[in-house]
């Protein structure tokens, strides 16, 4: 199977915890209809009520970085879908460990945007998750994959 047609299988089901699903939902919104897309908007709104903005900025321009910085196409699942992508999964993954294994996050960050370096999404990605656990809606989600990566980071 190619690389390709292995990154369109829905490997994992989305994670029970809900604030990690609705920003699953919100990612796959901003990746579909844009920066500024109003569903987003108001499923952000509706978990963090009037202190929405600041996660709902972040995640705008981690979003923004990401398109950016990437050097191949991302796969990104209907937002119907109860399953994830291996694009998804390693949002995810980094989302969840970007504060405390930076290094970690950074390289598979790296690894899945095929760039050498992306310390804007790393940073991107620490702020979106400080912004949810700050506001009281950490992100929970267990990591499956808690080996370093092959290569070394500087």
């Amino acid at each position: 199977m190619s690389e390709t047609a292995q990154e369109t299988v829905l490997l994992r089901p989305v994670p029970a915890c809900g604030n990690a699903r609705l920003l699953i939902y919100a990612m796959r919104r901003m990746a579909v209809g844009g920066l500024n897309d109003a569903f987003a908007a108001n499923a952000l709104l509706s978990l963090f009520g009037a202190r929405a903005r600041r996660p709902t900025l972040l995640l705008r321009a981690m979003m923004a970085e990401v398109a950016r910085s990437s050097q191949r196409q991302l796969i990104i699942a209907p937002c119907c879908c109860r399953m994830m992508t291996h694009t998804e999964a390693e949002l995810l993954l980094i989302l969840t460990t970007a504060l405390e294994r930076p290094r970690f996050a950074h390289a598979r960050i790296c690894m899945l945007l095929e760039s050498e370096h992306a310390l804007g999404v790393l940073s991107s990605a620490q702020a979106v998750a400080l912004a949810f656990a700050d506001l009281g809606r950490p992100l929970a989600v267990q990591v499956e994959d808690e080996a370093e990566p092959a290569f070394p980071i500087d």
